[in-house]
């Protein structure tokens, strides 16, 4: 029996700390435009700084974390968040505000390092991410419920960040203290060549655009409510603690779904639907139309991203595309708010609503079409598992397994080796109680 803890809580709880501050994205750019005076797309800009800082850490620690050792690098991550967003917090100089910023947000990158190896770690990763999900996403609403009522400024929204790491700073006990060696069997991305490239390399351009497309909307929507669509921000801030309320179900729904419907139906779709939802909230002129668009959205937008991330790691079972893909997801959040703040800018909100949606039906395309290439077909007898192991004919005990000689894979002149293959019919039951869960 494993003496690995029945429910990974330190991981749930650092991963709460990482995304707290993308959550709270929309109230920390908003208020910086309100209480330090900046214009629109400076507060964007400072927006798309905290998570650039994120995401560089994320890049630099990826596959450092087990060397400097999960409690090391989480309790410092924790620091800097603390450091960061209690000095941003806590002055309204605008330089020492983004710098606070910039270095919070390094830490927000570096707790989420942390918690994204340790839950790719586990038993049941999918059941640790999902606790991390249900953590952040309660969290951020009960903090969009509570801060309209503690007064305006822009130093409430990084001093509850602040907050929450000091929160979390205990359960980094429960974290490994020293740096180790890598684990065995942890992906690489060294050895055999990249397979997939090009679907892989399509992925990665699309899911950047699809992110950007996602945080440009989500770092404007605070103000497309208070300013277009006259709502206060009491009344926002309850809209966006529905939204993510939201969103926990439809992480649920992505779970029960499973791959029953594959992954291109539920990516294109999903898509087509989000570009639709991305066009009524911003052009939304009251609380009905805000909030239809709003809670939608964040219903189908983690049911689209799951599917993305069973699409990237299935394109190499080493986990090396997921970690690109990642990536580039990463950049195009990092872009968003600043990208949203100019649009919105320069063609308001409801142009900016028009491109955007635009470019997520553009992008649906590639995207779905990998997944067609890729992972659309059903295995067919003499097939191979993605994940190793005999053919899929085989494992399910419908057919014996092929005997003779192997297909030429040289040049002509190299000899072929025969192997003869001998398996015994796999019981129906026995496949039934072995058979693989949710791929996505």
């Amino acid at each position: 029996m494993s003496s690995r803890p029945r429910a990974p809580w330190p991981l749930v709880a650092l991963f709460t700390a990482g995304y707290v501050a993308p959550y709270l994205l929309p109230t920390v750019v908003g208020r910086l435009s309100a209480g330090l005076g900046l214009a629109p797309a400076q507060a964007g800009l400072a927006g798309s700084v905290l998570l650039l800082a994120s995401a560089c850490a994320g890049f630099t620690l990826a596959s450092r974390v087990e060397r400097i050792g999960p409690r090391r690098a989480a309790r410092a991550g924790l620091l800097a968040m603390v450091a960061g967003y209690g000095t941003a917090a806590a002055t309204s100089l605008v330089p020492l505000v983004i710098a606070g910023a910039v270095v919070g947000g390094f830490g927000s990158g570096t707790a989420t390092a942390v918690a994204a190896a340790g839950i790719a770690g586990q038993r049941d990763p999918h059941r640790a991410s999902t606790l991390g999900l249900l953590s952040v996403s309660a969290t951020a609403g009960a903090l969009y419920l509570t801060l309209p009522h503690l007064g305006p400024g822009h130093g409430l929204p990084f001093a509850a960040i602040a907050t929450v790491a000091a929160a979390v700073w205990p359960t980094t006990r429960g974290l490994a203290g020293s740096g180790v060696g890598p684990t065995a069997g942890t992906p690489t991305l060294s050895g055999s060549p990249l397979p997939h490239r090009r679907a892989g390399a399509v992925l990665a351009g699309a899911i950047l655009l699809w992110s950007l497309a996602q945080n440009a909307l989500w770092g404007v929507s605070g103000r497309i409510g208070v300013t277009q669509a006259g709502l206060g921000e009491v009344t926002v801030g309850a809209v966006f603690a529905v939204a993510l309320g939201a969103g926990l179900v439809g992480v649920t729904a992505a779970g029960v779904l499973g791959s029953r419907l594959g992954r291109a139906v539920p990516i294109g779709a999903g898509t087509v639907t989000i570009a639709v939802c991305v066009w009524a909230s911003s052009g939304a002129d009251g609380l009905a139309s805000f909030a239809t668009g709003e809670i939608l959205w964040n219903a189908v937008y983690p049911i689209v991203l799951s599917y993305l991330i069973g699409l990237a790691a299935s394109l190499d079972p080493r986990g090396r595309w997921a970690v690109l893909v990642g990536s580039a997801s990463s950049l195009g959040v990092a872009c968003g708010p600043f990208t949203g703040s100019l649009l919105s800018e320069a063609a308001g909100y409801p142009g900016m609503g028009l491109v955007l949606g635009a470019l997520l039906l553009t992008v649906a395309v590639p995207m779905t079409a990998v997944a067609l290439h890729t992972s659309g077909r059903p295995l067919v007898p003499g097939s191979v598992h993605r994940r190793g192991g005999a053919p899929a004919a085989v494992l399910a005990g419908r057919t014996p397994a092929p005997t003779g000689p192997l297909p030429q894979m040289g040049a002509p002149e190299q000899p072929i080796a025969e192997i003869p293959l001998k398996t015994r019919r796999t019981p129906r039951t026995a496949f039934r109680l072995a058979r693989p869960g949710n791929r996505g």
